[in-house]
């Protein structure tokens, strides 16, 4: 298998309960040095309809949530902006 789908099976997934402009706390954290125009580039890829934005402080190509929420599966690479990431359920308690 080539990586897409491997988490899920390729199958669809809900999105997580969260606006596609908020990353998963523990995918991009409040304590982030560049999380403001990390945000700020991620917005504005948002709003253009793009695939993804140029991180501000490496270079690297980012996908945006946009973009993954529209492919429809969770790939499992850790993408920062992964809109299927959700908190884990809390434990049990009995």
């Amino acid at each position: 298998m080539d990586g897409v789908g491997e988490q899920t099976g390729g199958r669809r997934l809900p999105l997580a309960p969260r606006p596609l402009d908020q990353p998963h706390p523990s995918r991009l954290p409040s304590t982030h040095p560049d999380r403001v125009r990390i945000l700020a580039a991620h917005a504005a890829a948002l709003a253009a309809g793009e695939a993804g934005y140029r991180d501000p402080a490496t270079g690297l190509f980012v996908l945006t949530a946009g973009f993954l929420a529209r492919r429809g599966t969770c790939c499992g690479r850790g993408c920062r902006h992964c809109p299927y990431v959700d908190d884990p359920a809390p434990p049990a308690t009995g």
